[in-house]
């Protein structure tokens, strides 16, 4: 009977934009247990649409899977992150001394924990696989960062930060909510700064995303 329910068990697999959805689904090969949705952008977006997927089925995990930027010295353009920890860095207040997070304020939590051993397994699986991958923080912001400042600060903010995105948190959250263990994975179009399009890489950061999705498969269930 314990068998039986695990195989009913499915990922779910949730992307900002329909462009990153296509990219999982082509190296998922339409695996029927994984479902990949289009969450919206935006952490508050993303949530909500999360929830409406977690209460029609039930699910084992759920990735939040895209592109982001990297930040420099950390995550190279081309390379992919599996966030250790999943960081929403701009959620609280400014003040007299600096940005108060609404850890800080006592309003809540920033922080979404994933578990070790998957972070460890999926790293390992696609290291196998000969990608470019680190573990790390990931952030969600509401805002995307455009300054070198800017990326300086969050890097102070939350050391060891690697990727920034805008959907991670209302993910990682609404699985949290629910008792479920959630994993992000992104894969680094851009570095973490001024917004210079003309180095952006998203075809190829769509094709590293596209080959790490092919990996899920062979790990995760």
């Amino acid at each position: 009977m314990v068998q039986k329910m695990v195989m009913k068990m499915r990922v779910l697999v949730m992307t900002a934009v329909s462009a990153e959805r296509d990219a999982v689904l082509r190296g998922l090969g339409n695996n029927p247990k994984f479902d990949v949705l289009v969450a919206g952008v935006g952490s508050v977006v993303a949530a909500v649409n999360t929830v409406k997927a977690l209460v029609i089925n039930e699910y084992s995990l759920v990735i939040s899977a895209g592109i982001g930027g990297g930040f420099p010295g950390r995550a190279e353009v081309g390379s992919l992150v599996v966030a250790n920890e999943i960081v929403v860095a701009d959620l609280g207040a400014e003040t007299s001394e600096g940005f108060c997070s609404v850890d800080e304020l006592g309003f809540g939590f920033t922080h979404v924990q994933i578990e070790a051993s998957l972070v460890d397994r999926v790293t390992r699986a696609l290291q196998v696989a000969k990608l470019s991958v680190i573990t790390g923080p990931v952030l969600t912001v509401s805002t995307v960062t455009g300054t070198a400042a800017r990326a300086v600060e969050l890097a102070n903010r939350v050391p060891g930060a690697t990727a920034e995105a805008m959907e991670g948190y209302g993910v990682g959250f609404a699985a949290f909510e629910r008792g479920i263990p959630v994993l992000e994975i992104r894969a680094i179009s851009n570095v973490v700064g001024p917004r210079e399009r003309s180095t952006w890489r998203i075809k190829e950061a769509l094709d590293v995303l596209e080959v790490a999705s092919s990996v899920l498969t062979e790990v995760l269930v």
